[in-house]
């Protein structure tokens, strides 16, 4: 499945489900019972106004969710294939060419990587703080629309017990005004002012659920890059110790030749 192009779609998917309960809205009115052939709609309308911005939060939720499934997938962050070359090249004194192999594989480790080497020759401290900035950057940007998905988790839920208030202030007055005598439309105000907190809870529940196993995900992803990076930084200054080592063994061999 191509989540680029599901995720570019999804807002016009969800707009012509807005546009079909519109439309629908009508014929549903006109059938009886929860289970007739339009029987979300019919749902949606004994909810009452406070569905309208709960349908809001689930079109959000949806779409967040959408778009962290193709941006969090590991070979978008932390494909490592492109670690073995970086090294040899940067290992061989080739900064530039590392630069390329980094920039070719533009992933959120290369990234790290790159910001690494570019302040390779300022030494291998100022090599540990770019790659550490460049860590939070990506850290952050990992975690871009995880704050609207908790936003969703928690409001939803919130707005189904709004409607619910509202729904049972409206059987109570119903109640008052018809008499206590029929326990019909008492039972028919209660399950109407009901369904907000029901529609809220099928909406709260799953954003909860991925907005837990996203940050899960990003986590897991930042703890990898952190290692890789320091593993890398590890490897360079091996490299150069051994390097510098070489060289100050051969000046020694010369000078007592």
């Amino acid at each position: 499945m191509d989540f680029k192009n599901l995720s570019g779609r999804a807002p016009l998917v969800f707009a012509l489900a807005i546009a079909t309960i519109i439309l629908t809205a009508p014929h549903a009115a006109a059938q009886d019972g929860w289970f007739s052939p339009f029987w979300v709609v019919t749902i949606f309308n004994k909810g009452g106004l406070v569905m309208w911005p709960i349908l809001l939060c689930s079109i959000l939720g949806v779409a967040i969710t959408i778009e962290r499934l193709f941006h969090l997938r590991e070979k978008n962050v932390i494909y490592k294939g492109f670690l073995v070359d970086v090294k040899s090249h940067a290992l061989k004194g080739d900064v530039e060419r590392a630069l390329r192999v980094c920039k070719h594989n533009n992933v959120a480790l290369s990234r790290i990587v790159k910001a690494g080497l570019q302040r390779g020759k300022y030494g291998v401290l100022e090599v540990e703080r770019a790659i550490e900035a460049a860590g939070a950057h990506e850290a952050t940007l990992l975690q871009a629309n995880l704050r609207g998905l908790g936003v969703v988790a928690n409001l939803a839920p919130m707005l189904g017990l709004l409607g619910t208030v509202i729904g049972m202030i409206k059987a109570f007055n119903m109640i008052s005004q018809a008499g206590a005598g029929n326990p019909g439309l008492v039972a028919t105000g209660i399950s109407e002012a009901l369904v907000t907190t029901a529609t809220g809870l099928i909406v709260g529940i799953p954003a909860l659920a991925a907005y837990h196993y996203f940050r899960g995900k990003v986590d897991k992803f930042v703890y990898e890059m952190e290692e890789e990076s320091l593993q890398f930084v590890e490897d360079i200054q091996h490299a150069i110790e051994t390097l510098a080592s070489a060289r100050h063994k051969s000046v020694s061999s010369g000078n007592e030749i």
